[in-house]
């Protein structure tokens, strides 16, 4: 069932976002398998999800359900243990609550000093065992019960990876906040820089090397044009998700920030104008993780490899993820419950829709192409506040570069 099939109930489920319903094609040649015993996992999840009882009732129970926590866990981690898998996605349905509760709530009344000291509490609670930084509330238990399993579970390396990941992932949340409660539309550049926090890009991936065992050293990790792979993997997956998700937030009180949104504001112009010019940033940054990716891999050893693989599945497992989860093709502000089967029925080219190679005019993100071998030096550095000498190529008609594909399955 597709959007365009779950937008026909009623009149406020029919209006369509300002970007559209209808997807532009995605751009991603990584295969994006999942793991063998997702469906299993998925009902253990949702049995601790009961048991914490920190639902309100049997509406927020389904859209935590809705979320498809232990799909976006069991594709971005295919080949994961079941055990720290199954821990992941519980931290998943409860860092979504979060989000919806406390971070991302579209609310003009907020208070990031009161963001800032959850999210420190958060962070040492894991951190810190025993440390009493939180209350007794279910939501908190839950939270509680998930730092003490994480550190019995997993070694002291990928703890403080994860430990790391939450951290940077809150640091992300509360400057988001920041930036609402001051009523500030962030810069390309910012967004850029910052957008891979928000969306939890480290802890994820950290996940991803404790539930499969990979074991890359502080060296291997930090160096970088591997960390260069993280953010544009990061920026990627935002991306994807802002296009997403942006039914979901469309009657926020607040203008939500997202890739579409930035480039509309300091360039002018509609949404829908801007989707074009946000989609081909998002393909030329697919584009530089898909060659530094192949030059890390040529003198990489068997466990940086590894992880290379995980990025890309970090990037297509999210797509997949996305398509079909309740939580975005038939968002809440729309629907009272989540529409069973609902999906966005997308397509998939072969080619990015900007054909360039060479750096984008994005300070922030200047230096992931620093890393290439063959880089493409000469790109402005200029910090102004609108960056308005992005204005990178248009997708041409016809031709290769369009060609779409459905969606495998769909």
């Amino acid at each position: 069932m597709t959007m365009a099939d779950t937008a026909s109930p009623t009149a406020t489920a029919a209006r369509p976002p300002a970007i559209g319903w209808r997807l532009p094609p995605f751009y991603c040649p990584i295969e994006a398998p999942v793991h063998p015993r997702a469906d299993q996992l998925e009902q253990r999840a949702i049995a601790w999800l009961d048991s914490t009882g920190i639902f309100r009732d049997d509406v927020d129970r389904a859209w935590s359900i809705a979320t498809h926590s232990t799909d976006f866990s069991c594709r971005i981690i295919p080949h994961g243990r079941d055990e720290p898998l199954l821990l992941f996605i519980e931290w998943n349905h409860w860092a979504f609550a979060l989000d919806d509760f406390w971070h991302d709530t579209g609310s003009a009344d907020i208070a990031t000093a009161r963001i800032v000291d959850l999210n420190a509490r958060i962070s040492r609670c894991l951190e810190a065992p025993g440390s009493a930084m939180l209350g007794t509330t279910p939501f908190e238990r839950a939270l509680e019960d998930l730092a003490a399993r994480t550190r019995a579970m997993v070694g002291p390396v990928h703890l403080r990876r994860i430990a790391e990941g939450l951290r940077d992932w809150l640091f992300g949340a509360a400057w988001q906040v920041s930036n609402i409660e001051r009523g500030v539309m962030p810069t390309l550049s910012d967004y850029v820089a910052l957008r891979p926090s928000i969306n939890g890009t480290r802890f994820s991936l950290a996940w991803s090397q404790a539930a499969t065992g990979i074991e890359l050293s502080d060296e291997e990790l930090s160096a970088a044009p591997v960390q260069a792979l993280v953010d544009a993997a990061g920026f990627v997956v935002s991306c994807d998700n802002d296009l997403f998700s942006y039914a979901k937030e469309d009657d926020q009180e607040t203008t939500d920030q997202n890739i579409v949104n930035v480039v509309a504001h300091h360039h002018g112009g509609t949404p829908e104008q801007a989707l074009t010019e946000a989609l081909a940033v998002r393909d030329r940054v697919m584009t530089l993780f898909l060659d530094l990716r192949e030059q890390v891999a040529r003198d990489a050893g068997g466990e940086l490899r590894r992880y290379l693989e995980a990025l890309g599945h970090y990037i297509s497992g999210c797509i997949h993820w996305m398509n079909a989860a309740p939580r975005y093709a038939s968002p809440r502000n729309r629907y009272r419950l989540p529409v069973p089967g609902a999906t966005y029925g997308i397509t998939w080219r072969d080619t990015p829709s900007d054909p360039g190679t060479g750096p984008l005019p994005i300070p922030a993100a200047a230096w992931w192409w620093d890393q290439l071998e063959t880089a493409q030096r000469p790109r402005s550095r200029r910090a102004s506040d609108l960056h308005q000498e992005l204005r990178v190529p248009s997708p041409r008609a016809g031709g290769a570069g369009t060609a779409e594909r459905s969606a495998p399955g769909g």
